[in-house]
């Protein structure tokens, strides 16, 4: 019997795929998360958030982190309690259990801004100022698990633009804006997107369990293939049989409609998610590719699902 793995948010996207890829090779996997329904049926399951694990009575060797609350907009006291709280009960569950290493799923977003930057490194600077409550979070949620004295080992994943069979957010919205308006384009579709195929990631998140010496790693995830925006919306569209429709519009006065409309919604009762935000349109007019030499030095890490083999299963 292979060491137990705990894969917490296994009824998200990503941590189905990470149960799958721990199965497949010899680890006795607990799948948690929240959403029974979601969650897979060829492993223990543990129903509840974060909150509950201290008291769980489980004994993890190893810990996949994948659970998030991730929203281009939101409270921060839900960020908080999710993303950093959360975190927090995942260490602590750690702790009592004497589990060897933690691999904990962040996101390049901590690099978030209104500019072009390629070929980012996982230690280059970050924006000063955190664009919404969820890459603040991110960001204090590396911070407690890597500024622990008394801790298990810890590597941090910083995946990008997953996709593949399953993937529930990214491309609905897109696909939601383009059935309502078309998909806005900047500068042509010029800009470059870097993307993963989630398969890729659930890999990684096994070599970083596995890796001797990467305790302390932050390590960037991505197929290494970024690719301009349009070129990889008419790929994905074309395979869903879909005719594109897009909207040519200008960068700057739209990231100050998105900064006005932000404004508004967080004065309004419930601060609903506006219509647009910043951090989605610099999602999208801008290029953010990441270098993934660490991952390959360190985990030996290799896309092993090509991006147009991501984009078909997709589609």
């Amino acid at each position: 019997m292979g060491e137990h793995a705990l894969v917490t948010g296994a009824s998200g996207f990503l941590g189905r795929h990470v149960v799958r890829e721990l199965l497949a090779h010899g680890y006795e996997v607990t799948a948690a998360g929240r959403d029974e329904r979601m969650l897979p049926t060829d492993a223990p399951r543990l129903v509840g958030d974060l909150h509950a694990l201290p008291g769980s009575g489980l004994r993890p060797d190893v810990i996949v982190h994948c659970a998030a609350l991730s929203t281009p907009w939101g409270r921060w006291r839900d960020f908080e309690r999710t993303n950093v709280q959360g975190t927090g009960h995942v260490l602590e569950l750690a702790r009592r259990s004497g589990a060897r290493r933690i691999v904990h799923i962040s996101s390049p977003s901590v690099h978030a801004e209104a500019r072009d930057r390629i070929g980012i490194r996982e230690h280059d600077p970050q924006p000063a100022r955190a664009m919404n409550g969820y890459i603040r979070s991110k960001r204090a949620a590396e911070a407690l698990l890597l500024g622990e004295r008394a801790r298990p080992e810890v590597v941090v994943l910083r995946p990008r633009g997953l996709i593949g069979r399953g993937e529930r957010t990214l491309v609905p919205r897109l696909l939601a804006v383009h059935e309502r308006i078309g998909i806005p384009l900047f500068r042509g579709g010029g800009n470059l997107v870097d993307l993963t195929a989630v398969e890729n990631v659930a890999s990684a998140a096994r070599l970083a369990l596995q890796a001797p010496g990467a305790d302390g790693e932050v390590l960037n995830v991505t197929n290494g293939d970024p690719r301009p925006f349009k070129h990889l919306l008419d790929q994905l569209l074309d395979g869903m049989g879909i005719a594109p429709r897009y909207r040519h519009l200008p960068i700057r006065p739209v990231l100050a409609a998105a900064g006005a409309l932000e404004a508004v919604a967080a004065r309004l009762p419930g601060r609903p998610e506006p219509p647009l935000t910043r951090y989605t349109v610099a999602s999208i007019a801008f290029s953010q590719t990441l270098d993934i030499g660490a991952a390959r030095r360190v985990l030996g890490y290799e896309p092993l699902v090509s991006l147009d083999e991501g984009l078909a299963s997709y589609a």
